[in-house]
């Protein structure tokens, strides 16, 4: 049982910064304040212990307005492998290619915007037009990054599509260009996965789920001291955490950002101490899970991770 400390409470000044607020969080350290100060103490130990960092997109994070934080934790090394969703792989690329995402309104009548060419996430819009420029711009790369081999794995196509990018804010370009593997196992569950299969109309394309679990196996089990941030669940999560079924070394650090609940048995709920049983997550591990919107705890935690300073190699 740890010491029962006096809850001390959070004070604020003009100017803040973020990471400061967070450190304040930390003096009280309960709710959702003290959890959030905990993820940044925990994500700075993978950190300062160079753990090789797995981090889970799950959702349409980048349609929440995320990317730029992504792009940002790849380029100041606070990760080393991402598995997400297809959905934030196609928004990434949108954006990638001049498109744009909307504000909008989460209670709407869907139905005229249908008749507008719109679709809804919540209150993000998106216009039909950028799933057309989306099919004009993958369609030549599906072609160019196919030239010389058909058959590979969502993190090689994903790498060839990202070294092609010129859009700095890209975080599939940045990974390619950082050599940060980005796997995308369900990508067919996706407008990409709508583009390819008519790609695969006329052309050869294979995307090989099974080299996707073979690369993961072997960067899992390079990794003996790792660690999982987690925003969201679903098939990012599971996919990182069965890398370590057969991994000498299960993660030593795990952060979950989360709006589920573990009652139902759904994975993207499910408690990381369950994890242990598994033997996915060491039984000493250092974990901690944050109740709360990934759209807004996310941005806080690097802004506090990198208020202390950089990633610092051996």
């Amino acid at each position: 049982m740890r010491e029962h400390r006096k809850i001390e409470h959070v004070g604020i000044k003009p100017s803040m910064r973020v990471g400061e607020l967070v450190r304040e969080m930390g003096k009280s350290g309960v709710f959702g304040a003290g959890r959030i100060a905990e993820a940044a103490d925990v994500y700075r130990g993978m950190v300062d212990s160079d753990a090789t960092i797995f981090m889970g997109l799950g959702g349409a994070l980048v349609a929440g307005g995320l990317r730029q934080v992504i792009t940002k934790a790849i380029k100041h090394e606070l990760v080393d492998v991402i598995v997400t969703t297809g959905a934030n792989v196609v928004h990434d690329l949108i954006e990638a290619f001049g498109g744009h995402h909307l504000r909008g309104e989460p209670f709407v009548d869907d139905a005229r915007l249908r008749e507008r060419g719109v679709s809804r996430i919540y209150d993000t819009y998106v216009p039909q037009r950028a799933f057309e420029l989306f099919e004009d711009r993958i369609q030549p790369l599906l072609r160019e990054v196919t030239k010389h081999d058909t058959r590979m794995s969502s993190a090689k196509l994903l790498r060839e599509i990202g070294l092609r990018l010129r859009d700095r804010d890209s975080f599939i370009g940045a990974a390619a260009k950082r050599g940060v593997p980005v796997f995308a196992p369900a990508l067919v569950d996706s407008i990409f996965g709508i583009q390819a299969w008519l790609f695969a109309q006329d052309h050869e394309i294979v995307l090989d789920g099974l080299l996707d679990m073979k690369e993961m196996i072997e960067l899992a089990h390079r990794a003996e001291n790792s660690g999982a941030l987690l925003l969201g669940g679903g098939v990012p999560k599971n996919f990182i955490f069965q890398s370590k079924l057969l991994a000498p070394t299960p993660f030593r650090y795990a952060i979950q950002i989360t709006m589920d609940r573990p009652e139902h048995g759904g994975l993207s709920g499910a408690t990381l101490e369950e994890a242990k049983s598994w033997g996915k997550v060491a039984p000493d591990a250092r974990l901690v899970t944050v109740i709360g919107d990934a759209t807004a705890i996310f941005p806080m935690l690097i802004a506090a991770v990198l208020a202390r300073g950089k990633r610092k190699k051996p």
